[in-house]
């Protein structure tokens, strides 16, 4: 059952320079069961889709322009604020960046989890506690009974992720958004994360947005991937088709950047060029300037989305008879 929609979303930004648009008919859908993965460079507009999504856009001085997101066959973009409030948290949670500032240091983490509990599901504080306890247990917190009395200064960096993740859980949500949840781990504390949301995801068969830049996680992680650029989702598929067999030129690109074991002794590849702000999008695709594929349409005109598969959209130009004419 598809969970989440994203149709042509489009966003805009207020400014002192004027009126921007970090996100450009961006497309995607969530089943219940699967974890997406949005992967990109800094700048591509990743956390911006999470912030549609959770609708806290006009927080930022921001909206949704055109396009649509469909959650469980409603609209989001025509409910109210106070009807938002009820989903915030609920049936959709946010799992922030940083565990290190997502929690309040002169609250015990057990207060901090039991307080949206009895914010979203009404139920008293002996049995927000209970509920807490049992969750913080579920995601493998040794001692949770006792770690809940703890402030966050007492715990390790995987320990604070587990609390913030418990504080996503709690609600029992439908969809779980994880705005790079691992970044600021060592790579141990990382598979270890890694392998609690996969497990999670599949015992409570709900959906989830898997925000990162790493492509490992994405790789051992992740169902289906959107690959984002400047704005635009540039290919979607599944996670075996696209990094076994790329489509689009950023995303082979990406891949190739990936360092690996028994390399010779070279240099790094790296991707010619920076992502452009969102000031500066070129005109037509907007990964022509590093794009060594680039013809004459690419500079001039916005690629449309290409269903190859059944399971692979991309946006490029290449597949169009326009770019095999241009010399």
């Amino acid at each position: 059952m598809t969970l989440l929609q994203v149709e042509n979303l489009q966003v805009e930004f207020k400014t002192r320079d004027g009126i921007v648009e970090p996100l450009s008919g961006i497309s995607f859908d969530v089943k219940a069961g699967e974890i997406l993965g949005l992967v990109g460079e800094t700048g591509s507009g990743k956390s911006v889709t999470a912030q549609a999504i959770m609708g806290l856009l006009p927080l930022l001085d921001g909206r949704i322009s055109s396009g649509r997101i469909i959650f469980e066959g409603q609209d989001l973009g025509s409910i109210s604020e106070k009807e938002y409030q009820k989903l915030r948290g609920n049936k959709i949670s946010l799992i922030s960046q940083n565990p290190m500032t997502s929690l309040d240091p002169v609250y015990r983490v057990g207060d901090q989890i039991v307080e949206g509990l009895m914010l979203h599901m009404k139920i008293s504080r002996a049995d927000a506690q209970k509920k807490a306890v049992d969750v913080m247990t579920s995601l493998r917190i040794p001692n949770a009974d006792k770690v809940f009395f703890q402030y966050p200064h007492q715990l390790s960096g995987g320990l604070k992720q587990r609390i913030v993740i418990a504080m996503g859980l709690c609600a029992d949500p439908k969809l779980l958004i994880a705005d790079e949840p691992t970044t600021a781990l060592d790579v141990t504390v990382q598979a270890q994360i890694i392998e609690l949301f996969k497990e999670t995801i599949r015992k409570r068969h709900i959906g989830l947005i898997m925000i990162t830049h790493d492509l490992g996680v994405i790789s051992h992680l992740c169902d289906t991937v959107a690959v984002m650029y400047a704005g635009n989702v540039v290919e979607t598929g599944r996670v075996e088709s696209v990094f076994k067999a790329p489509e689009h030129p950023y995303t082979g690109a990406l891949l190739n950047c990936i360092p690996t074991l028994g390399m010779e002794e070279r240099s790094l590849n790296v991707i010619p060029g920076n992502v452009p702000s969102v000031q500066t999008f070129p005109s037509g695709c907007r990964y022509h300037p590093r794009c060594p594929d680039a013809k004459p349409c690419c500079m001039k005109e916005s690629p449309i989305n290409i269903q190859l598969t059944n399971d692979t959209n991309i946006k490029c130009h290449k597949f169009s008879p326009q770019w095999r004419a241009d010399s």
